[in-house]
């Protein structure tokens, strides 16, 4: 596996690269912060760690970039505190959130965390289209098709919505979503689902497909034939 890690701080960037290695992950950094994307497609990692506060433009425009192309995940790494922060980051595409100082078995965890959900699932996925309220749901291309529109979803994106679908009709707690989506929900800011549902439901919202997941209070969520 390889990792492309956004961090303009030497040390934290050898911390990383040593502490990753271990797991036979290889760290790699851009060698011009001007142009990450050209190391980003020579590359292509499996995963990209951001810091927010970086040369020339900041990790939000970096994470914008790439989510135009790819579904990568994308872990932020940042030690700006502010609820905005986290939620900028998770609208824009980002996969997970560590804020700084932070402990390394922690951001280990999470890294281990979105390559197995990312990979092990995407290979165990069958090839399958699964239609629902008029969509088609492509899980081996992350794509929903309804109508004569579609939209491509996140790793994120897509697990949640697999695991609402193949639940239709029953209410699935926050608790079971964040076991099943990040494997050990200490690591979890409770926040973080939040965002990503009510993005998923924006994106579903976009194409057409209105009021298909519902927020039960005090419950969870539940997918529904609108």
């Amino acid at each position: 596996m390889k990792v492309l890690l956004i961090e303009d701080d030497v040390s934290i960037f050898e911390l990383i690269g040593e502490r990753l290695a271990q797991w036979n992950i290889q760290v790699i950094g851009p060698e011009d912060f001007q142009h990450i994307m050209v190391t980003f497609k020579e590359e292509e990692p499996q995963l990209v760690i951001i810091d927010i506060q970086l040369p020339a433009f900041d990790g939000f425009h970096w994470c914008r970039e790439i989510r135009a192309i790819s579904n990568v995940p994308i872990l932020f790494l940042s030690s700006r505190d502010h609820p905005m922060d986290m939620i900028m980051a998770m609208q824009m595409g980002a996969d997970d959130f560590v804020q700084k100082p932070f402990h390394t078995e922690v951001l280990i965890a999470k890294v281990q965390a979105l390559l197995r959900r990312a990979y092990n699932y995407q290979e165990a996925q069958q090839s399958d289209i699964e239609k629902w309220n008029g969509a088609e749901i492509h899980y081996d291309r992350a794509i929903v098709h309804f109508k004569d529109q579609k939209i491509e979803l996140t790793k994120n994106e897509l697990f949640i919505l697999k695991v609402l679908v193949k639940a239709k009709g029953q209410i699935v707690s926050r608790d079971e979503l964040m076991r099943k989506l990040w494997d050990d929900e200490r690591f979890v800011n409770d926040n973080t689902l939040t965002v990503n549902v009510n993005r998923l439901r924006q994106r579903l919202e976009d194409i057409g497909l209105i009021n298909v997941i519902m927020t039960k209070k005090g419950l969870g969520y539940l997918a529904v034939d609108a």
